[in-house]
Formats: structure tokens, sequence, C-alpha cells
């Protein structure tokens, strides 16, 4: 492969499903899905309309056409949408929302985060538009520079370079990571992509009344190529022949010296994922645990509010290797993490439970492995410092294209919790309520009970001796009946 060591791979199921994995040294390095049966609204733009206005959150509800009215935030409501001039006083940084927003009026909004069952989407005024190189900012008047672009040379040539292409007011750039070493014309061919889609935008929301849809964000084949296709990516390998078409044509565009980059997938004796041997590394990321090549583990787990990390250790051979070892698993397992992080696509607040260390240089080591691993991640990331309990914590912007969130559902017999009540725990909640009803002046005879069939046979089996006493007492039949 040369110096190009990662490919890209785009699976897809028409109508149903898109696969993308970006694999290094024959290993899975990115998985993104897009399930194409649930509709995504994340980045699509929309014309809405007000519905309510809650002053007690100091938010707006907004209907752009979901079952769940969006959620705006003071702070995501642009100044130009206030209906009045509000004064602020000292330490104040927005006005009360009901006083500059009210019910019926229309705005155009973006969804920043998707509705859930229990929420609706969370919404924004400041608009952005991505293109391959450039993200346009619309509310925003600024020229931003992507951080992850470190030379400080190419970031002021970026920067003034940027200062002299037309804005029209009300619109601002920022530079992606992908635009370190472009020249002024694929820059500029971008910046005026993106400044005639934002355009027919403005159009499309003064002929259409609210709620409406005004820009859909594309499809995750399109995405992966704007956004996950960097130059060390050698070949991109499809197995639809439409779909590689169109990819080809984008290509081409952005990198017209390299030909021959797509690859069309078309043997019918295993799948494109089967042939480059990724198929029990993507069983892997539904995992709970991950091994670590010492013989230790990391254990993941989800709750409402933040992700949960716990580091396991191998076999501990004396006290006087513990050290060495604590050091060695924790160094493995926050590689291991950097990775499983970025596969998973976990975001919000992340804690990792390490194996206690006591060394101040060997913690701060650690500390600034994790920053280092975590360098190539597309995600916003913030890390803390180890605290005096052995926790590290930090804060991941989620990408959306988690393979674990578009595929799993709540478990309907746990409820998510991963428990469910023991059978001796469920028996015996049976024979309290058998023992209620059996004393019931009107509980027929005999008394018929349904429940699950596993349930039905552990009372018959072992609480076969209970029930005939609850018969003898009571003078009533019992009749167990497996549904």
């Amino acid at each position: 492969m040369g110096n190009r060591k990662r490919r890209m791979l785009i699976s897809i199921v028409p109508g149903e499903l898109i696969e993308v994995a970006i694999i290094k040294n024959h290993m899975l390095d990115e998985y993104y899905v897009e399930m194409l049966t649930h509709s995504k609204t994340k980045r699509n733009i929309y014309k809405g309309i007000i519905h309510n206005i809650d002053p007690s959150l100091q938010a707006a509800f907004v209907n752009y056409g979901a079952k769940k009215n969006g959620f705006l935030q003071i702070d995501e409501v642009h100044p130009d949408y206030y209906i009045q001039k509000i004064p602020l006083s000292s330490g104040q940084k927005y006005p009360p929302i009901q006083k500059v927003l009210k019910p019926g009026q229309e705005m155009l909004v973006q969804v920043v985060k998707e509705p859930t069952e229990s929420k609706g989407a969370y919404l924004t005024t400041y608009l952005t538009l991505p293109g391959r190189f450039l993200v346009l900012t619309a509310g925003k008047e600024q020229i931003a520079i992507s951080r992850k672009i470190e030379d400080e040379e190419e970031r002021e040539r970026l920067r003034i370079m940027m200062n002299e292409f037309p804005l029209e007011p009300g619109l601002g750039v920022i530079v992606r990571t992908v635009s370190q070493g472009q020249n002024k014309t694929t820059l500029f061919r971008d910046l005026q992509f993106l400044k005639r889609l934002w355009k027919k935008i403005k159009q499309k929301a003064l002929s259409l009344s609210p709620p409406a849809l005004l820009y859909e964000e594309k499809d995750l084949a399109f995405r992966a190529i704007r956004d996950y296709l960097t130059t060390d990516i050698m070949d991109v390998w499809v197995d639809n022949q439409e779909v590689a078409h169109k990819i080809e044509g984008y290509i081409n565009l952005l990198f017209p010296r390299r030909k021959n980059m797509v690859k069309c997938y078309e043997s019918q004796d295993m799948d494109l994922f089967q042939k480059f041997n990724l198929t029990d590394q993507i069983k892997k990321i539904f995992s709970r645990k991950v091994p670590l090549p010492s013989g230790g583990e990391i254990v993941i787990d989800h709750t409402e509010a933040l992700t949960c990390i716990d580091i396991n250790s191998g076999k501990i051979s004396g006290e006087s290797n513990f050290k060495q070892m604590a050091y060695k698993t924790n160094l493995e397992a926050i590689r291991e993490i950097a990775h499983q992080l970025r596969l998973r696509d976990i975001g919000g607040q992340i804690v990792i439970d390490l194996i206690e260390m006591k060394d101040k240089k060997l913690i701060q080591h650690i500390e600034k492995e994790l920053k280092l691993c975590l360098k190539n991640d597309k995600a916003r990331i913030n890390v803390g410092k180890v605290s005096k309990f052995g926790l590290l914590e930090l804060v991941r912007q989620k990408m959306g294209s988690s393979a674990v969130s578009n595929i799993y559902t709540q478990c309907p017999k746990c409820g998510g919790t991963g428990k469910v009540p023991s059978i001796e725990w469920r028996a015996a909640q049976v024979l309290k309520d058998i023992y209620r009803r059996i004393q019931l002046a009107d509980t027929p005879n005999p008394l018929e009970y349904m429940l699950e069939k596993e349930l039905c046979i552990y009372l018959l089996n072992n609480k076969r001796d209970r029930l005939l006493e609850l018969e003898r007492k009571f003078h009533k039949k019992i009749s167990l009946e497996a549904i």
C-alpha cells in the first residue's frame, strides 16, 4: 500500500442500509452505519414556526414538521429574530426569551441533535452548511480555522487566503482540517458552491409556508467521501455500481490527479466486509467487554447521563509487579478506549476508572497518551485530569453515525437495565397474588392463573407443595396455564 495505509469500504443494501468502514493495516479503524428506514434529520434545515414559549426553560418549542416540536434555547436564537431590543442587566448574556420571541413567529432552524422517544429535536438558528474543505456559517461572521491544524504558518496562510474571498454580511467560514495544504482555487470553488447552496435555501424559504424542509443532509455514502476521505486513503471500495459511479464523479472533482480510486466490488462469493476480514471485527463493536493484549479488559457501560469505562487487570504475579502491571494495563486500556470511542461514536460525558496508580509521573504519562491517541478523532473532545480516586473524565462530541445507537434498541424485558428479576422472585410474586385472590369470596373455583411458560414450569416443579397447601387451606383448586 506504500505510504497510504488506509482503505474506505462502502457497503449498501438499497433503500435499507449504508455501512462505511475505514481500515488501517487490515484493522478496523472507523465504522459508521445509517439505517435508511430511520429518517435522519440532523443538519437538516427547516422553515419552522414557534408553537409556544416556556419562560421557565428559557426555550421555545418550534413546529418544523416532525411529530414532536423542536427545542430551541435562547442561546441558540440569533438576535435578528428578536422582535424587540431589550437592554441587558449586568452579568446577563441573553434577554428573557418571552420578551424577544412570540408564538406564531417564523424562523429558519437546523437540527443539531436528533429527536428521541421522549424529547424533540434540539434546534439552532445558527445555520451551517458543510462542504468538502469549508463550512459556511449563516449568522456568524467569522473566519475560523480548525483547531486540528496546528502549524501556525499554515493557519496564517489559510486565514489570509480566506480574508481575500468575498463574503456577504451575516456569513462566515470555518476552514476544515482537510484544507491543510490546499490552494486558493480549490478553496474558492468550495466556497462558491456553498454560497450558491445558501442562496437556493433562502429562495426556497421565501416561497414555502412553515413547516417546510429547505435543505436535507446527504446520505452516509456521500458524507463519507465529503467528511472522512483523507489523502492517506489509497482507494474506495463500493459494492453498488450506481453509487460507485456517483462517488467516482464526486471524487474526480476533489482529486482530479488520482484516477481509478473507486473500485466497484461485484463478487457474489462473499460480501465486501468478508473479503477484508471485517465481519468479526465489527461484531466486537457491540460487545460490552473488549480484551487487552496483556490479559486485561475494558468494560463499557452506558447510563442515561454518561458512559462508564472500567479497566480490569489480568493476572498479577506478586505484589512487587503491581505497579508495573497497573501502568501497562492502563496504557493499553487508554489506547483501546480512544479507538472504541471513535468506533462506537460514544458521546457526552465519559468516566474512565483506571487501575490505581500513585506515581504522579506515570499518571501524567497516561493523561498525555490519551490526548495523543485522541488527536486523530474528528469529534471535539475535552480531557480532564486523573482525580485522586483514579477517575479520568472527558467529554466527547457525538458525530451522529454511531453503529450502537443505530442498531440497538432497548430490551423489552429489562427496560435497558441489563438485568431482569430472578425466576425465584417472580415465582414469589405469583404466589403472593394467588394468595390474595384465592381468599376473595367471589374468586371462581378453580382459580385459573395465566403466566409465561418458563414461570409456569418452575412453579409446578418447585412450588407444587405450596400450591397444594393453598388449595387445602381455602378449599379451591388452582389451575396454572402457560401462555
